[in-house]
């Protein structure tokens, strides 16, 4: 179990790590290891996560989530497969962690009257000096 927070755990039969050859600049290192890490957490697995975390995590992914409900994470910054897959799961978990967080409700707030009553004379200051615009006629 990979702890979260302190009421919440990942379990480790839910995460699914592939190693893959890392793209970009590295000359022959690049080229011929693969130390770049391919972390995929299944949502709907052994972690019990509740429903309003699940739902915010699915939306927090974003276009890392699956079809399948699984959250594919790559991590290819550093030169060795331990320090990536330590990167990506370090990711997972700020993630999951990140979702547990309820967001504040907003509470709805009226406009002060002198607030309208400010924007309503402003709004006629303009009117008035855009109506006093046009052409100047001579009065003869």
């Amino acid at each position: 179990m990979i702890p979260v927070t302190p009421a919440l755990s990942i379990d480790e039969r839910d995460l699914e790590e592939r190693f893959i050859r890392a793209a970009g600049p590295g000359g022959q290192n690049v080229n011929k290891v693969s130390t770049a890490v391919e972390l995929r957490f299944t949502l709907n697995g052994y972690t019990q996560l509740p429903d309003d975390v699940r739902a915010r995590l699915e939306k927090l992914a974003g276009r890392r989530l699956t079809l399948d409900g699984e959250i594919v994470l790559r991590a290819d910054e550093h030169r060795t497969q331990e320090r990536n897959r330590a990167e990506a799961l370090a990711r997972l978990v700020a993630l999951v962690e990140q979702a547990t967080h309820r967001p504040k409700p907003r509470k709805k707030t009226k406009v002060p009257r002198a607030v309208k009553e400010k924007r309503l004379e402003g709004k006629a200051r303009r009117s008035d000096v855009k109506a006093r615009r046009g052409r100047v006629r001579d009065e003869d």
